[in-house]
């Protein structure tokens, strides 16, 4: 038995409106000309990419048991950036630019 392909992202449209009006799978396979199997793995994978993109970012880590203030949030930063350009001297150092 020969394998059928069908671009499905073509149906997309249809298919999402079919199911916001309430229709089974069956019926809409049957309105579309569909494998039940096709549609099946179709709506799956739009669920999962639905899934996949997070709406908001989720904060690493543990929250703080205080917030942090200005002067300690710009500390941190200087030390941070210190660190970068000790970084950065160091490779031009290492490839000979400085």
């Amino acid at each position: 038995m020969k394998r059928t392909w069908t671009n499905m992202l073509v149906h997309e449209a249809a298919i999402m409106e079919m199911r916001a009006q309430g229709l089974s799978r069956r019926e809409i396979t049957e309105k579309l000309g569909l494998n039940m199997k096709q549609l099946h793995n179709f709506i799956t994978r739009h669920n999962n990419r639905a899934k996949a993109t997070p709406t908001t970012i989720k904060p690493r880590g543990r929250p703080r048991k205080r917030p942090i203030t200005t002067t300690e949030e710009q500390t941190l930063r200087i030390k941070e950036l210190e660190r970068e350009v000790a970084m950065l001297r160091s490779f031009l150092l290492a490839v000979g630019r400085m």
